[in-house]
C-alpha cells in the first residue's frame, strides 16, 4: 500500500481553511508517519493564523477519505519494545487531540471509505458532514487485526455516539453506512453531492458558521472531555452481555475484541484524557502479539493478491464485458449473479426449459437481495433484470468474452459442450471449466484452441466463498489466464493461479485432513473428539460435520480420484465406502456420520449421533476403541495438510507458499487467527514440525518429512523466506 499522502493547505473562505487530502500514486489514502507530520506541520501554521473560524479536513479522491493507517509501517515496528508502541499511541492521541482543542471549529467533511485511522482522525474534529454516496462508509476494523484502535477511537467515540453504540462498534469491527451514522449521533450532517465535492465542503463551512454563533463546539468539547454519565449498575450490565455475545462469536480464539471492552468500559468512568493513557497502555499489549501477526499476515496475502496478475508482467487481460454460463443449477446460477452483481451481461444456457426458469428466477432473488430490509429489492431486480439472459440456444452465447461451463462432472459431457461452443466462439473469446475434479488438460483434448482454455473453479456457495482457482492447463496462454484473474477480480473474487494437477490446489490440501479423520475413527477416535479438536483449532466446522456437508459420495469419488493420483500415501477410510454402502451421504438426505431432523429455518439441521453409524464404525475398527489427546488429533489432521502443501510446492502447482496460505484461509476457513497453513508453519518452526511427525513414522509415508520440510529445517528457515 503506497504511502505518499499529500495534505495540501488552502482558504475557499478567509476565515476558513481547508486541508485537502491526496494520494497521487494510489487510490486510497493511508496515514504514514510522513502524513501525519505534514497534519502536525499544517495544524503549527493554523495556530499562528489570527481570526480563524473553522478547518475543514476533505479529501481530493472521490469515494476515499482515509483508509486507516500504514500497515506497512505498522509491521516494520512489530517488534518494537512496549514502551515505543505506548509512545507512538500517544503521539497519535496527541496530534489528533489538536482538532478538539484547536480556537477553531474542525469538520471532517466524508466522502467515502473512513476507517482505522481515518475514523480517529475525523472523531477527534469537533463535527462530521457524511456524503450519502453508496460508498461512503464509516468504521473501525482494528480487530480484524488482532488490535483495537489506539489514537483515541475508544476514548472519543463513546462519549460522541454513547458507550453502547461504541461498543458495538469497536469489538465487531463492522462498518456503518452515514444513515446509521447520523442516527447514533456521530454524523451532524448528510449530503447528496451530486457528483460536485463542491457541496460537501460548503455544508461544511455551514456547520462552521452555525457553531460559531452558538457556541455549540464549546459546550460539547468539555462534556466530551469529561467522564461518561453512566451508572454502576448499568455499566456492568453492558460488560456482562457484550463480553458473553464477544465471546460466543470469538470462540475464544481472538482477544482483541473483549480487551477493546475492557478499555471502552475502564475509560467511561475517567475523563478523556486518562481515557486516552489506558487505551495506550493496553493497545500495546497486543501490538505485535502472534494473532496481530498472522491477521496482519492475511492482510498483506490479501493486498498482494489484488496487485497480482497470475502472470508475468507485460500480459494484458482481454476484457471482459459479456459472459456466458452453461448449467442452470446451483454452481451456474452463483456464478450468473456474481456476473449480474457486477453490471456484466449474462447468458444462462441449459437444455431444460425449466431449469432456465428456475435458474434465472434465482439468480434475480439473489441480485435483488437487501441486506438491510433482509428481503428482495424490487426496484434493483427490475434494474438488473435486463442483465439476465435465460437461452436454450448455444448460439446466443456467441457474443461472450468468456463462457463458464458448470455442468455435470463427467469429462465425456463436458467435450461434448465444448465441441458445441467453441466453433461458435470469437476469436478472442475464452472457455472455461467450472470443474472441481477433472484435470484441465484432459478436458482441453479435442479443443482447436487449448491455449483459449483454463479452469476457473468458484466454490459454493458462490455468493459467500471469495476463492476462485484458476487453473492452467499445459496449453492455456499467459494471456488466458491473464483474463481469467483479471475476471474474477472483475467479479471481487480471490483468484489463485495454479497449475493443472489433480484435486488441484484447495481439494488436494483438503483430502489428507479429512480422509485422516476418517482413518480415526477407524483407530477408535470418536466423532465427537475429532470434531472438537478441529474446531479447537480454529476451523469452522469439524471435518466428520464436514463430510454430512459435502456429502459421502462427493468424498468417496474425490477420494479415489486421490487415491489413484498418490496410491503411496493415500490409505481409504473403510467407514466411507461403508457409510455410502448404506445410503448415508450426509445432510442432503437427512443422515450421513450423523442423523439429521429437518432444518428450522435458515439454520441447517442439527446432526445427532447414530446407532447405525456406531455398528458400522465398530466393523470398521482396525483395532481397541482407545483415547486421543486433542494434541494428537490436531498433529494428525494438520501435519499432512502441511506435508501434502510442501509437495505441492515441490511439484510447483502455485508460485509461492503464501498462494496456498490464501487459498486455504478463503477456501475452506482455515483460521485466520492462525495467519495460514505455512505460516502457522513458520511460527511452529520446520525443526520442530519434524520432530513432531517422528512418533506417527509408523503409519507411512503421508507422514514423512518431505525434501522441503527437510531443506527448510536445516536451513533453519522459514517457508516465507
Amino acid at each position: 500500500m503506497a504511502a505518499n499522502l499529500l495534505l495540501k493547505l488552502s482558504f475557499p473562505e478567509k476565515d476558513v481553511a481547508l486541508i485537502t487530502l491526496d494520494d497521487p500514486d494510489s487510490n486510497a489514502n493511508v496515514l504514514s508517519r510522513h502524513a501525519l507530520e505534514s497534519l502536525a506541520g499544517l495544524l503549527d501554521e493554523l495556530e499562528k493564523r489570527k481570526g480563524l473560524a473553522g478547518l475543514v479536513i476533505a479529501s481530493a479522491q472521490p469515494g476515499m477519505f482515509i483508509a486507516g493507517a500504514d500497515l506497512k509501517e505498522f509491521a516494520s515496528s512489530i517488534d518494537a519494545p512496549t514502551e515505543e508502541v505506548v509512545e507512538f499511541s500517544r503521539q497519535g492521541q496527541q496530534l489528533f487531540g489538536r482538532l478538539a482543542k484547536a480556537d477553531y471549529v474542525t469538520v471532517a467533511a466524508i466522502d467515502g471509505i473512513c476507517v482505522g485511522g481515518g475514523a480517529e482522525l475525523s472523531i477527534w474534529c469537533d463535527r462530521r458532514i457524511f456524503s450519502t454516496g453508496d460508498k461512503t462508509t464509516y468504521g473501525f476494523p482494528e480487530v480484524k487485526l488482532g488490535l483495537f484502535p489506539g489514537w483515541g477511537g475508544t476514548a472519543r467515540t463513546p462519549r460522541i455516539v454513547g458507550l453502547s453504540n461504541a461498543v458495538e462498534m469497536i469489538s465487531s469491527g463492522e462498518n456503518i453506512d452515514p444513515q446509521a451514522a447520523a442516527a447514533m449521533g456521530l454524523a451532524d450532517d448528510l449530503v447528496d453531492m451530486g457528483g460536485d465535492r463542491d457541496a460537501l465542503i460548503a455544508a461544511a463551512i455551514r456547520l462552521i458558521r452555525h457553531d460559531q454563533q452558538s457556541g455549540d463546539f464549546r459546550r460539547d468539547r468539555e462534556r466530551w472531555a469529561a467522564p461518561i454519565d453512566i451508572d454502576d449498575t448499568e455499566l456492568g450490565f453492558l460488560g456482562a452481555t457484550a463480553s458473553a455475545f464477544i465471546q460466543g462469536q470469538t470462540k475464544g480464539h481472538y482477544p482483541a475484541p473483549l480487551a477493546a471492552l475492557e478499555v471502552l468500559l475502564g475509560g467511561a468512568g475517567v475523563d478523556v484524557e486518562a481515557a486516552c493513557q489506558l487505551e495506550s497502555e493496553e493497545f500495546a499489549k497486543l501490538f505485535g502479539s502472534p494473532i496481530n501477526r498472522a491477521l496482519l499476515n492475511i492482510f498483506f496475502l490479501t493486498d498482494r493478491n489484488k496487485k497480482d496478475p497470475g502472470v508475468a508482467k507485460g500480459v494484458e487481460p482481454r476484457k471482459s464485458a459479456a459472459a456466458g454460463v452453461v448449467g442452470a443449477g446451483v454452481m451456474g446460477q452463483g456464478i450468473a449473479a456474481a456476473n449480474v452483481k457486477r453490471g456484466i451481461p449474462t447468458a444462462i444456457l441449459d437444455s431444460a426449459p425449466e431449469a432456465i426458469t428456475r435458474g434465472v428466477q434465482a439468480v434475480l432473488n439473489e441480485v435483488a437481495y437487501n441486506k438491510k430490509t433482509k428481503g428482495p429489492d424490487v426496484k434493483r431486480a427490475v434494474e438488473l433484470a435486463p442483465l439476465v439472459n435465460g437461452t436454450l440456444s448455444d448460439s446466443e452465447l456467441c457474443h461472450s468474452d468468456l463462457i463458464v461451463e458448470a455442468i455435470v462432472e463427467k469429462a465425456e459431457a463436458k467435450q461434448q459442450l465444448f465441441a458445441r461452443l467453441e466453433p461458435l466462439m470469437r476469436d478472442d473469446a475464452i472457455l472455461a471449466s467450472n470443474t472441481s475434479t477433472i484435470p484441465i488438460t484432459r478436458l482441453a483434448e479435442g479443443l482447436k484452441h487449448p491455449e483459449r482454455f483454463c479452469g476457473l473453479h468458484f466454490f459454493n456457495p458462490v455468493r459467500k466463498m471469495p476463492l476462485v482457482e484458476v487453473i492452467r492447463g499445459k496449453k492455456t496462454s499467459d494471456a488466458t489466464v491473464a483474463t481469467a484473474v483479471a475476471y474474477a477480480k472483475k467479479l471481487g473474487k480471490t483468484p489463485i493461479v495454479m497449475n493443472d494437477g489433480p484435486g488441484f490446489l484447495v481439494n488436494r490440501l483438503l483430502l489428507p485432513y479429512m480422509n485422516e479423520a476418517a482413518l480415526m475413527l477407524c483407530e477408535g477416535a470418536s466423532p465427537a473428539e475429532i470434531d472438537r479438536a478441529a474446531k479447537d483449532f480454529g476451523m469452522p466446522m469439524g471435518p466428520i460435520t464436514l463430510y454430512d456437508v459435502v456429502g459421502l459420495d462427493v468424498a468417496v469419488h474425490a477420494g479415489r480420484t486421490m487415491l489413484e493420483a498418490f496410491p503411496d500415501r493415500v490409505v481409504p477410510a473403510e467407514i466411507l465406502q461403508s457409510l455410502f454402502d448404506h445410503g448415508r451421504l450426509g445432510q442432503k438426505v437427512g443422515k450421513g456420520f450423523f442423523d439429521y431432523g429437518p432444518p428450522k429455518g435458515n439454520k441447517p439441521p442439527k446432526g445427532v449421533a447414530s446407532d447405525e453409524v456406531a455398528h458400522l464404525l465398530n466393523e470398521c475398527r482396525t483395532g481397541d476403541e482407545r483415547k486421543f489427546t486433542p494434541e494428537e488429533i490436531t498433529d494428525r489432521l494438520f501435519l499432512p495438510m502441511l506435508l501434502e502443501a510442501t509437495r505441492v510446492l515441490e511439484d510447483g502447482l502455485v508460485r509461492d507458499a503464501r498462494d496456498v496460505d490464501l487459498a486455504l484461509i478463503f477456501g475452506i476457513g482455515f483460521p485466520p487467527f492462525k495467519g495460514g497453513l505455512f505460516f502457522w508453519a513458520d511460527q511452529i518452526g520446520a525443526k520442530e514440525i519434524v520432530e513432531k511427525l517422528q512418533p506417527y513414522a509408523k503409519l507411512g509415508k503421508r507422514f514423512e518429512p518431505t525434501k522441503l520440510l527437510t531443506k527448510v529445517a536445516q536451513a533453519n528457515s522459514k517457508f516465507y523466506d
